[in-house]
């Protein structure tokens, strides 16, 4: 690693189009969750895989999933079909939250489209029952996952994409509380915070870029700036702000036009925003609209609880994970870590065989260790998937630190 350099990383508001999407998609997972715990459904048998889009005034919905009885209907010739309406109750309560009342999307008049359909058989298959008989469930798809700590921040989280979320979610907050002109911003933003390091460490801030939405259209880059700095500076705390800093917002001028009605959105396109900013490999699976036998999410977040443990377990200063699946295989056709030269005492190939002895990575084993089958993604869906605090309903299970004491005993015992 280089010990002077500068790296920058980028985060979006929960009023980007892209994160209004995947807030949609993640409200789905959970209201399917819910209906199940709700109907005496096992939750274990809950599938989703949703997708969705949103532009000017309309959001359209799509995907597969396997459905409680209280999310169904009979069509006129009694066959079973999706029943749309609590979906769209689920989506206009979602952009209601976010703030959208603007004349291009507004919860109220925004048209919300269903096409949602019964998950394949071909897929389930795979999934319901392992080929290789060594878990309940098969993997929902091939591929490979990574997670990421190191000791950068309290979080064990890089610094500019903790920051980069930081400033956004302080500004959404004093929207929402209505706190003086941070009431008249919107709901669309993006930051973007540039840390120079030193010795290998983050030592200040050498740039700093926020575009926000307004709603009060004579503002400018000038005005803009005199609400959001306070925020900013309470964002980056401790952080110490360059005297040369450079100082970029709203540079383009006015910006009220923002969300669907600007942009279109999809979901699962801010796949680095919700990682890691760049500083970590990303395998490529989005997490958002997933049920957990998807292992791009499940196994995204056991990576991450791995790497974090063992970054709190002091093993290393730096951990990166990768876990590689096939579809409809239980357990992870490979385990690679690299701890950056950084290893305190134990080397990549120990770590890799303790983590094997600490926890079952099929994704039933991760499901059941960190407790997935529950209604806790929609908070997911924006500033973040990492570097989040555990909350009391499960969510964010996986930055426990929970492993520090099995990995090490794992370690001793080899």
């Amino acid at each position: 690693m280089r010990e002077s350099y500068l790296f920058t990383s980028e985060s979006v508001s929960e009023g980007h189009p892209d994160k209004v999407c995947d807030r949609i998609s993640d409200e789905i997972v959970d209201l399917i969750y819910r209906e199940a715990a709700k109907t005496g459904i096992d939750p274990w048998t809950v599938r989703v895989a949703c997708e969705t889009l949103a532009t000017t005034n309309r959001v359209v919905i799509a995907g597969e999933v396997r459905l409680p009885p209280s999310l169904m209907k009979k069509d006129k010739e009694g066959r079973d079909v999706i029943n749309p309406s609590k979906f769209r109750s689920a989506a206009r309560k979602a952009i209601r939250d976010i703030g959208y009342e603007q004349d291009g999307f507004n919860w109220r008049t925004v048209k919300v489209d269903v096409l949602l359909h019964s998950q394949s058989a071909d897929i389930a298959q795979g999934v319901d029952s392992a080929a290789d008989k060594q878990g309940h469930e098969g993997a929902g798809d091939q591929g490979i996952m990574f997670g990421y700590a190191c000791r950068e921040t309290p979080d064990l989280m890089p610094a500019p994409i903790y920051y980069s979320h930081r400033i956004l979610q302080l500004l959404a907050a004093a929207r929402k509380k209505g706190e003086g002109d941070a009431a008249k911003l919107g709901p669309d933003a993006k930051s973007q915070v540039t840390v120079r390091y030193e010795n290998g460490k983050p030592a200040c801030v050498d740039s700093i870029v926020l575009s926000t939405q307004h709603l009060d259209e004579s503002w400018d880059s000038k005005k803009v700036r005199a609400v959001v700095e306070p925020y900013i500076r309470e964002a980056l705390g401790d952080l110490k702000i360059s005297d040369d800093c450079k100082w970029y917002i709203n540079p383009t001028g006015k910006f009220v036009i923002g969300g669907p009605d600007g942009d279109a959105g999809l979901t699962g396109r801010k796949i680095i925003v919700d990682t890691y900013g760049g500083a970590a490999p990303h395998g490529g699976g989005a997490f958002s609209g997933k049920d957990t036998t998807k292992v791009d999410r499940s196994a995204a977040y056991a990576a991450r609880y791995l790497a974090k443990n063992v970054v709190a377990a002091g093993l290393a200063d730096r951990c990166t994970i990768q876990i590689a699946y096939a579809i409809g295989i239980a357990q992870p056709l490979s385990i690679y870590v690299d701890l950056g030269g950084t290893g305190k005492g134990v080397t990549e190939d120990q770590v890799e065989a303790a983590i094997r002895k600490v926890i079952d990575l099929s994704p039933s084993g991760i499901r059941r260790h960190l407790d997935l089958n529950k209604p806790i993604y929609a908070r997911t869906s924006a500033y973040g998937h990492f570097g989040r605090k555990p909350g009391r309903d499960g969510s964010f299970a996986w930055e426990k630190v929970d492993l520090v004491k099995p990995l090490k005993e794992a370690l001793k015992a080899a």
